[in-house]
């Protein structure tokens, strides 16, 4: 997961270090936990005092002390899992197809089945608990009409049904933790104590906990009640039980109709995921905790570990976030730090934190800028890129996606060869559908049976002509293969070519594709809101990157005594106006500005959603503070006539 053998010493000194404090905290929090259930779990109205009686009672027991070890232990599990498969840049799939490639990925595949385990094993912990017919798995019992009085040991259904339910809230846990991103850690914007972050995220544990344990409980019941005779079965035949015929199956209706039984599968329910979301809570508040990076070092041993090296190696994403969100406070809160970064170096006298920190946050800023300049291609041209280069070496931006490399967004791309999301408005393009090799129709020009005209058709366009880099109508793509059957066959014959309406054109009615392959092209189009999305999934980093040039440029007009913003100023103006262009255009389309309804039944962090609305109102802003600051003064900083007069609406308050 790192890549230099410097970044060890982030992991080894903080990342490992919050997560083995978090998962103590979850630990220590599992006994009151285990408390309330034990209550809720064997509570009754009719007689509260013998129910408070038998929790304090069951609590001293070996069997509670043993299930509580066995509880930990998925935790702590379920916490290292946590630190295995986190990430602060979301994947997400751009189509049906690449969802499903997530779910069915081998690394998915051992956390589902690791998942489903601790499922297991948590809900025998729930059974031996709640006790009475669902503590073991077997029971002595008589089976025909009693004549004989041979004990046999017969088949506990219910500790099964609920075994096989903590295997199937296990799965489903996991299945949704990719679909909504659970992994996703997520920075906010406001700065709070943990123990203030910890107390109002809370109710929405418990809630998100309750509801999730309930659609699970339905799904399970329908899943038992058609395939609940299989686990069944194999259980028998294997621990050598019986089924008692005196009792009604649970699967069937009318062993599923009992309350107590269903009461008690939603309560270990949710005690499950309660466990398992309190400790995933716990690991994000704590592994986004600020860390303060120091500016420079007197000592070069620790020059690795300062903000400007930091800011500019190619480190984990976790520490590269945290180095940016460093800056973006430091600008604006501390002004001891601020001047470190003013500061020249002795000996020299060169500003070497400063060029550092603009160099990085540039180049972050201007990878975001060519990432939306070929997005916009793309979408301008219906989902076909723009040629690159003519005869066997085309390549388009289609060829790659956003969604399989979220660390690469991070770097920057000398090249306009980007990974874009690409085909989004593939359901727009009206006729019949076409293959691959035909559409667009492209013939070997190295051929010998190639036509002059063709290649004088297919040839590189010159840049001065008034049509050049325009798209081609859809009647010009369609005349492509006429000519090329009509200018190859009067070459082969050495006859003048004919008219058009004297060569038979053959009527081949289109084949029709069929229903498999219409439902497998239906799930791989892109959809355009989650292209959007996937554009802007590592936003964040830009939105801080923005924050601490603007805040650092803002404060240079009065902590600035060497001057060392002012030669850096044209650039930064220039990267933000652009970008603030390529906002604006992305914005403009149809699927960039509708706002996505925030779900608030499920733990997975839905703010990168809404990311490229952040980043636009921080653009904006952070233009309007160095305005608002300089003034007039922005007049004698050289720059282009269009970057001028785009400055010039923000100084009169007209964007």
């Amino acid at each position: 997961m790192f890549s230099t053998e410097q970044s060890c010493w982030f992991v080894r000194k903080v990342i490992c270090w919050r997560a083995v404090a978090s998962i103590a905290w979850a630990v220590l929090l599992l006994l009151p936990i285990t408390v309330v259930f034990v209550i809720l779990s064997r509570f009754s109205l009719l007689h509260p005092i013998q129910t408070i009686s038998e929790c304090l009672s069951f609590l001293t027991c070996a069997s509670a002390i043993f299930s509580l070890i066995l509880l930990c232990g998925v935790v702590i599990m379920v916490g290292f899992l946590n630190l295995e498969y986190y990430t602060v840049i979301p994947t997400i799939a751009c189509s049906k197809i690449a969802l499903l490639g997530q779910l069915l990925h081998p690394r998915q595949f051992v956390n589902s089945l690791a998942h489903c385990i601790m499922g297991i094993i948590v809900a025998w912990c729930c059974a031996v608990t709640i006790g009475g017919r669902y503590e073991t798995i077997g029971y002595p019992c008589t089976q025909g009409d009693g004549t004989d009085g041979s004990p046999q040991m017969c088949l506990n259904e219910y500790h099964l049904f609920l075994l096989l339910a903590g295997a199937f809230v296990g799965f489903s846990h996991s299945l949704l933790g990719v679909i909504y991103n659970m992994n996703y850690v997520s920075f906010h914007t406001v700065q709070q104590y943990k123990y203030l972050r910890f107390k109002g995220s809370l109710p929405l544990v418990v809630k998100c906990s309750a509801a999730q344990a309930l659609y699970s409980v339905r799904n399970y019941i329908v899943v038992y009640f058609f395939l609940g005779y299989i686990p069944k079965a194999w259980i028998c035949k294997t621990l050598n039980l019986h089924l008692n015929s005196s009792v009604h199956p649970l699967d069937s209706v009318a062993g599923l109709l009992d309350l107590s039984l269903l009461y008690h599968q939603w309560i270990s329910a949710s005690f499950l995921l309660f466990t398992w979301h309190i400790t995933l809570l716990l690991f994000r508040i704590f592994v986004t905790e600020v860390y303060s990076f120091p500016v420079q070092s007197s000592f070069t041993e620790d020059a690795h570990q300062c903000l400007p090296k930091v800011l500019t190696d190619k480190q984990p994403m976790i520490l590269k976030f945290l180095a940016l969100q460093d800056l973006a406070l430091l600008s604006q809160h501390s002004p001891s730090r601020r001047c470190e970064v003013f500061g020249l170096s002795q000996p020299g006298g060169h500003p070497h934190n400063w060029n550092a920190i603009t160099q990085e946050c540039l180049s972050l800023l201007a990878d975001l800028t060519q990432r939306l300049l070929a997005y916009h291609d793309t979408v301008a041209t219906n989902g076909r890129a723009k040629s690159l280069s003519t005869g066997s070496d085309r390549k388009t931006s289609s060829e790659t996606s956003i969604t399989s490399c979220p660390e690469d967004l991070m770097s920057p791309r000398p090249t306009l060869l980007l990974k874009t999301p690409a085909s989004v408005f593939a359901r727009s393009i009206v006729g019949p559908p076409q293959s691959p090799l035909t559409a667009p129709f492209t013939p070997d020009l190295d051929s010998p049976f190639a036509s002059p005209a063709l290649r004088r058709l297919t040839a590189p366009m010159d840049q001065c002509l008034p049509w050049f880099g325009t798209v081609q109508s859809p009647h010009i793509m369609r005349r492509a293969p006429k000519l090329w059957s009509t200018s190859t066959d009067s070459q082969v014959n050495g006859s003048p070519p004919s008219s058009p309406a004297s060569v038979p054109s053959p009527k081949q009615e289109p084949s029709k594709p069929s229903r498999l392959a219409q439902f497998l092209q239906n799930r791989k189009e892109q959809l355009p809101e989650a292209s959007s999305q996937a554009l802007f999934a590592d936003s964040q980093a830009h939105i801080w990157a923005l924050e601490g040039l603007s805040y650092l440029v803002q404060a240079s007009f009065s902590e600035d005594q060497f001057g060392v913003v002012q030669t850096t100023l044209p650039s930064i103006l220039g990267c933000m106006l652009v970008l603030q262009e390529a906002v604006d255009r992305h914005f403009k389309l149809p699927h960039a500005s509708s706002k996505p309804v925030r779900s608030s039944s499920s733990m997975g962090d839905s703010t990168h959603k809404t990311l490229r609305f952040a980043l636009r109102a921080t653009l904006k802003t952070a233009i309007y503070r160095i305005t608002t600051t300089f003034g007039n003064h922005l007049n004698a900083v050289q720059m282009s006539a269009e970057h001028r007069k785009r400055l010039q609406q923000f100084l009169e308050y007209k964007e």
